[in-house]
């Protein structure tokens, strides 16, 4: 369909502004002169996918070859997808409004459990046969990146290929050999290039693993590769990142630019999924960074820079870095954002560098309240430094803050979950007594939100050997929670609902049997599970009852550590045997020092060399 006839339609729905294309930034080439064309396509909505920075450094450096064509698709909104079925409009890509069934990829990156629903309904709306297996030589590559691949059996009916770990290099080795293969005048050459790009590190090649039930290593067949293993990126420094990026017509949920300082990190917290699968710590130098963040806001005009990361406070000489980029951001009126702090890293150092533009509120985490809790799960916080992080962000005049806890961690009691109350009222306490002495009693009310989320057991975690908390004890944990806050004008807690923690932790555990859950539940009209108006419970318990499955067998199942898992044959150079010491260690309550401090012997530098956290630069 061409614009023209297009743009009769888009006018016609809500926020016509996400399917028009032609975006400040985006990329328009003559198709004559390409070879390989490529539709990034992320299962949510435009203001969610244009916020990811995945989409934006794959979109620069596919675009970068002269002869390569990336373009984007995102899941349409309701009254979009109506009209598309209506006008029979095929998904398109926004920069050429071509139907993306057309294209040579559709790639999809898996950020989160409960957006495999739109995958399916993307395909679908794209005229893409659902089935890998079922896909002809005329059909596109459908292939996926990002950290769900750590475990894509759920998915593996529907893709060709998946991408392990970091995707700059490896997306370009693929589409090289691609590219020599189509050009070669073999009639057959989609089925000759998913015959050899399994031998690229980094790709795991579902023709490779057909024969796979899921039940042991040794079963693999096919001359598998044993163990798939994810690719990493050595030098961040020397990566490509973009120059330029897409400016929005309309508002998206990070309207800023992104600047990534590092990746990986060095805390090793037991919970947390990213911290490990994203191993080695890796850090940009303070040049690059400069560099990179004067050109990306210079071409966008955003009066806001994210410095990107798991940890960005971690970062080796983190005051060092704000102070040289506020040689550049005071001066221009822009502000800094560092989306995750830690609290034992903030300091009036930081603080001051941050307040220099604007102020802001502060988001922390510390995830539990007891300190028994917190060395549980590894977080290596005390109580003094969260007070202390708190008292220094009161002096500088912020008076609202955001903590992260979690629900139904290992080991977790009532006690730990009094515990979350009695911290937030001892930092109202101390803001009442902070405001008393610098502001003679005239600061602004404070607010505190408590965000209280249910903890989900991940793989490659430590705690990817124990189940998931049952609904009932959740609920029974909230309702201790609620009952435990008395300054009730000033914390705020809200909770997110169990039963999309419970699809996300049973889609996260899962193998393959649960493809057919998953096509049955989208049939059934299931897509947008995260979004509360969208999630259908009923629709999802009778897709698994309808395939005798039950959901609770793989989020609540418990592993031994010689135990095999859904994910066990795929290599995230994460050792099993210190995976399960770690568990081990939380249930006595012993915490393992970050990866700056002493190397805990995780795996990784035995695949790599020496890990460069140990330094803590590159």
């Amino acid at each position: 369909m061409n614009f023209n006839e297009l743009k009769k339609h888009i006018l016609a729905v809500k926020s016509p502004g996400k399917y028009l294309g032609g975006e400040y930034g985006s990329i328009i080439k003559d198709k004559k002169n390409v070879d390989v064309r490529f539709a990034f396509c992320f299962p949510d909505t435009y203001e969610i996918g244009m916020s990811h920075l995945g989409l934006r450094i794959l979109y620069g450096l596919i675009n970068e070859r002269e002869n390569y064509w990336c373009e984007r698709a995102f899941a349409p909104s309701d009254d979009f997808e109506a009209l598309m079925r209506r006008e029979k409009i095929k998904l398109y890509g926004l920069e050429s409004y071509d139907d993306i069934d057309t294209f040579d990829f559709i790639g999809f990156t898996l950020q989160y459990e409960l957006s495999f629903t739109n995958i399916l309904n993307m395909l679908d709306l794209a005229g893409i046969e659902l089935l890998a297996e079922n896909r002809g030589e005329d059909a596109p590559i459908v292939i996926a990146g990002g950290p769900c691949c750590c475990n894509p059996e759920p998915l593996f009916d529907f893709f060709d290929l998946f991408v392990l770990g970091d995707g700059e290099e490896v997306t370009i080795e693929i589409l090289e050999l691609y590219e020599k293969i189509k050009k070669s005048g073999e009639k057959n050459y989609r089925s000759i290039f998913i015959d050899q790009v399994g031998s690229i590190e980094g790709v795991y090649n579902r023709k490779e693993y057909v024969g796979y039930d899921g039940k042991s290593r040794n079963n693999i067949v096919n001359n598998a590769k044993l163990f798939p293993k994810k690719r990493v990126i050595s030098d961040l420094n020397n990566c490509y990142y973009p120059k330029e990026t897409i400016v929005p017509f309309t508002e998206i949920v990070h309207d800023r630019a992104v600047e990534e300082v590092l990746r990986g990190c060095i805390r090793g917290c037991r919970f947390c999924q990213a911290g490990f699968i994203y191993r080695p710590y890796r850090e940009k130098n303070i040049d690059t960074i400069r560099t990179q963040t004067k050109s990306l806001c210079d071409f966008t005009g955003y009066d806001t820079v994210s410095l990107s990361s798991l940890s960005t406070a971690d970062y080796f000489e983190i005051e060092s870095l704000l102070k040289a980029l506020n040689e550049y951001t005071e001066k221009n009126n822009i502000g800094m954002s560092l989306p995750s702090l830690r609290m034992d890293s903030f300091s009036d150092e930081l603080i001051e560098q941050l307040m220099k533009v604007r102020k802001s509120s502060l988001t922390f985490a510390p995830e539990a309240g007891s300190q028994r809790l917190r060395d549980v799960i590894n977080k290596n916080i005390t109580e003094d430094e969260i007070l202390k992080a708190c008292s220094i962000a009161f002096t500088y005049g912020i008076n609202s803050v955001k903590l992260y806890f979690m629900l139904g961690l290992p080991t977790e009691t009532d006690e730990d979950i009094i515990a979350i109350a009695e911290l937030a009222e001892k930092i109202v306490k101390l803001y009442n007594e902070i405001s008393r002495n610098n502001n003679n009693g005239k600061s602004k009310p404070l607010n505190i939100s408590i965000s209280a989320s249910t903890f989900i057991p991940k793989p490659f975690t430590p705690f990817q050997f124990v189940p998931q908390a049952t609904e009932s004890e959740i609920l029974h944990k909230q309702s201790v929670l609620k009952a435990s806050i008395r300054s009730k004008r000033r914390i705020d807690v809200s909770y997110n609902d169990f039963r999309t923690s419970f699809l996300e932790a049973v889609f996260a555990r899962g193998d393959r049997n649960l493809s057919k859950v998953l096509m049955a539940a989208w049939k059934k009209g299931c897509k947008f599970d995260g979004w509360d108006d969208h999630f259908k419970w009923k629709m999802w318990m009778e897709a698994f009852e309808e395939n005798e499955i039950s959901p609770a067998s793989y989020a609540q199942k418990s592993y031994n550590e010689n135990d095999f898992m859904p994910w066990d044959h795929i290599d995230y150079m994460i050792d099993k045997k210190f995976l399960w010491e770690e568990w081990n260690k939380a249930q006595t309550g012993l915490t393992t020092q970050s990866c700056r401090e002493k190397c805990s012997q995780c795996g990784i530098s035995k695949t790599i060399g020496k890990c460069p956290a140990n330094c803590g630069r590159n």
